[in-house]
């Protein structure tokens, strides 16, 4: 076997597909269930039996990059939900009057507030 592919494109593979599954399956377990399913193919159909090792700590190279990738978005997420409220909550910090061309302001006209503008700065 060659050592490149055992200690570098082996790993590398693993880590960057098994963060695509996470996304896709949204499940540590299944990730690492399809990871052993697929070395374990390819220990007895490409490799010998001590390839068997490998297979296995592969498959908790993947679980751990799955659970890592779970806990990232999880995070990030709560982040975006506590900015979203942050936002929502300084909603009159953000609003602007709008003025019509004559100097008049709008916002008063019928008792409704139809020229204010909701303006809040998002990251994408």
């Amino acid at each position: 076997m060659n050592i490149l592919l055992l200690l570098f494109a082996l790993p590398v593979s693993t880590i960057i597909l098994s963060i695509v599954l996470q996304k896709v399956l949204r499940s540590p377990l299944l990730v690492a269930a399809t990871f052993f399913a697929i070395y374990l193919i390819v220990t007895y159909a490409a490799f010998d039996s001590s390839f068997l090792l490998y297979a296995i700590l592969y498959t908790i190279l993947a679980y751990v990059t799955a659970v890592l990738t779970r806990l990232i978005c999880n995070i990030i997420a709560r982040c975006n939900l506590w900015e979203q409220q942050n936002a929502n909550n300084n909603n009159n910090a953000n609003m602007i009057t709008v003025i019509n061309d004559n100097g008049t302001n709008p916002t008063t006209e019928n008792g409704n507030n139809i020229g204010r503008c909701n303006w809040r700065y998002t990251r994408r």
